[in-house]
């Protein structure tokens, strides 16, 4: 499943693009993940690294800030301080769509950027660096070629990892003025800094000077011969593995999951209490979600109801045909249904029996691969109407409600 595309308003009212990688079921926290320095939240660092917390149960958020990747906005009118504000900004989203971040993740520049944003958090718990420096300043050396022009003229164009950015000297103005050891005095979250010792982007003493200023609770891990970017997947993973140990100390289980289990063979729905319309759905041991689109008031934070209905039809005719197909020795190789639910005018139905108002039309298109013969996926087409979901919802059907005790 692709990560959720979501966008918000930033600090300076431009739009921003993040993406949300959520688990399957309700997550244990939900973190922010700042990208370093002219990144992306599609960098390698930050894809990867969210993807794995995902799969150990913590939700990231990870977004563009101002005027870089597929956000709004010039970067040449950003700042250091501006960057704080986006973060703070990403989180006021969170606590307002899902739930507020209580774990901050920043790489690089990005993690004094959580540094400086903590204390604006107050439902952030933990905090972790990676390859971080000291002095938000450092980053300035990268316009030691330009420094001159930009001192002169205000601004100045610099290309940094292939890609050209123009500079202006209020970002150089802001930086100098940044100074994350009062943040890091005062922090009272639990930290985590790690780094590599052969970071030649910013050297490692960069982590010693964070870790010395922080007050406990503080860890240092380091991250042996990764490189600055954690261009290599199995480091993104071993970071991963590592935050997600040590943060379920501080952020426990803060997802608001409800603790209740459904009825005995059947599904239990409740609010979720984050926006008008999400749900969680109780089935058995699973959970799930449910919420409306964006576009009808809902917070697009699971599938809508009808998107459900056309789950359940379509997982039981993909069940239905491979237990057919392996009953018979078939090739059948792999089994794929689309499905898509409207409403259309009874008149414009020939095989409807009602003629008058609308009726429900729900589509589905059967991919069925292997060698099979036109015969046997003529017969395939025809037992897809067996599915017992099918065959529920073209039968009469009766929904006796009544209020609980």
């Amino acid at each position: 499943m692709n990560p959720e595309p979501i966008h918000f308003e930033g600090a300076d009212g431009a739009t921003l693009a993040a993406r949300l990688d959520s688990p399957t079921v309700a997550p244990h926290a939900y973190a922010l993940f700042a990208h370093c320095f002219t990144c992306s939240k599609e960098s390698l660092a930050a894809t990867r690294i969210a993807g794995a917390l995902k799969e150990r149960g913590i939700a990231v958020l990870r977004f563009d800030f101002t005027g870089l990747g597929d956000s709004h906005g010039e970067f040449a009118n950003t700042s250091f301080s501006s960057n704080v504000g986006d973060l703070v900004a990403a989180a006021d989203f969170l606590r307002e769509k899902f739930a507020a971040p209580r774990l901050l993740i920043g790489h690089s520049l990005g993690g004094a950027a959580v540094l400086a944003a903590a204390a604006k958090i107050p439902e952030a718990k933990a905090i972790v660096t990676l390859g971080a420096p000291f002095d938000p300043a450092h980053v300035t050396k990268l316009f030691a070629p330009v420094r001159a022009e930009i001192d002169a003229r205000g601004e100045a164009e610099v290309t940094i990892a292939g890609r050209t950015f123009l500079v202006r000297k209020q970002f150089l103005d802001d930086i100098a003025r940044a100074n994350n050891e009062h943040a890091l005095g005062s922090l009272r979250k639990a930290l985590l800094v790690m780094h590599s010792p052969r970071d030649t982007v910013v050297p490692i003493d960069n982590a010693a000077q964070i870790f010395m200023a922080a007050r406990h609770p503080k860890s240092f891990v380091s991250l042996d011969d990764a490189d600055h970017l954690v261009s290599r997947r199995e480091d993104a993973e071993y970071i991963a593995g590592v935050i997600a140990a040590w943060a379920t100390r501080y952020v426990g289980d803060a997802a608001p999951v409800p603790a209740t289990a459904g009825p005995e063979g059947g599904v239990r729905v409740e609010e979720l209490g984050s926006g008008p319309y999400a749900n969680f759905v109780h089935a058995g041991s699973h959970l799930l979600r449910a919420d409306e689109p964006e576009s009808l008031g809902g917070g697009d934070t699971g599938p809508s109801p009808y998107q459900l209905l056309l789950a359940s039809l379509g997982a039981c005719t993909s069940m239905t045909l491979r237990m057919y197909a392996d009953r018979k020795g078939w090739p059948l190789e792999r089994v794929s249904v689309d499905l898509r639910h409207s409403k259309i005018h009874a008149k414009d139905c020939a095989e409807c029996e009602t003629r008058e108002g609308t009726v429900d039309r729900i589509e589905r298109v059967l991919h069925v691969e292997g060698k099979l013969d036109d015969d046997q996926r003529q017969r395939l087409l025809e037992i897809a109407d067996r599915c017992p979901v099918h065959r529920t919802l073209h039968g009469e059907i009766t929904i006796p409600t009544s209020l609980a005790e």
